[in-house]
């Protein structure tokens, strides 16, 4: 249990002054809400109405920022192969450095989406909703992206191929997190999507990290 602490105080650390940590993705985020009304105009009924799809599109960008760094760095400098060789599972290791990756930006970013939600018009009634559907899909683009940053680990143009990648996997929770918020909105019934968002989470948690130690070994053969 020392040696799962030790590494996620690790991977923690390295992911948040890693690229600027969460500074860049919650500056990122907020970017995104304040050229929203810009492009679309200010009325309040209009930016309603797009609020929690603009909300989780921002939020799914965000966390692809710093996604090409998760295995790269490790995989450069030779942490990545003792890693391997250590008593812990290389699929365990994928996971803490997920976790590590969620803890530094998925938890600061879902601090941010009611906030951003509510500038861009949701009302404030939705915010604890916004709050648990955004640690949901957090974890979900954590793990699912970290698939990603283990498939390109020594391509030239790693980050590029990272987003190609995962932009596909980001598409399930977006639909879930944002048909929960906008049902919620409309007075239907939410539930479905939220327990749906949290098994695509959980999925990923379970299966991501075998896909991620599995690409891991490729690359290092």
């Amino acid at each position: 249990m020392n040696r799962l602490g030790a590494l996620l105080v690790r991977e923690t650390t390295l992911a948040w002054g890693r690229g600027g940590g969460p500074l860049v993705a919650v500056g990122f985020y907020a970017g995104v809400a304040t050229l929203v009304p810009l492009a679309i105009g200010p009325e309040p009924e209009r930016l309603a109405a797009i609020a929690p799809g603009a909300a989780w599109v921002a939020l799914a960008l965000a966390a692809l920022l710093s996604l090409d760094r998760l295995f790269e760095r490790d995989y450069e400098d030779g942490a990545l192969d003792l890693l391997t060789l250590a008593p812990i599972p290389l699929a365990l290791v994928c996971a803490i450095k997920c976790l590590g990756q969620w803890l530094a930006t998925g938890a600061p970013l879902a601090l941010a989406a009611p906030v951003a939600a509510i500038a861009l018009g949701a009302a404030p009634a939705l915010a604890p909703l916004v709050f648990a559907c955004a640690l949901l899909g957090g974890l979900a683009f954590a793990f699912m992206g970290g698939i990603g940053a283990a498939l390109s680990l020594g391509a030239r143009r790693g980050g590029l191929l990272t987003a190609v990648i995962v932009l596909p996997l980001f598409v399930p929770p977006v639909i879930f997190g944002g048909g929960a918020l906008d049902a919620f909105t409309s007075g239907l019934p939410w539930q479905g999507g939220v327990a749906l968002l949290g098994a695509y989470a959980a999925a990923a948690v379970a299966l991501g990290p075998l896909a991620m130690a599995g690409a891991c070994r490729n690359a290092l053969s």
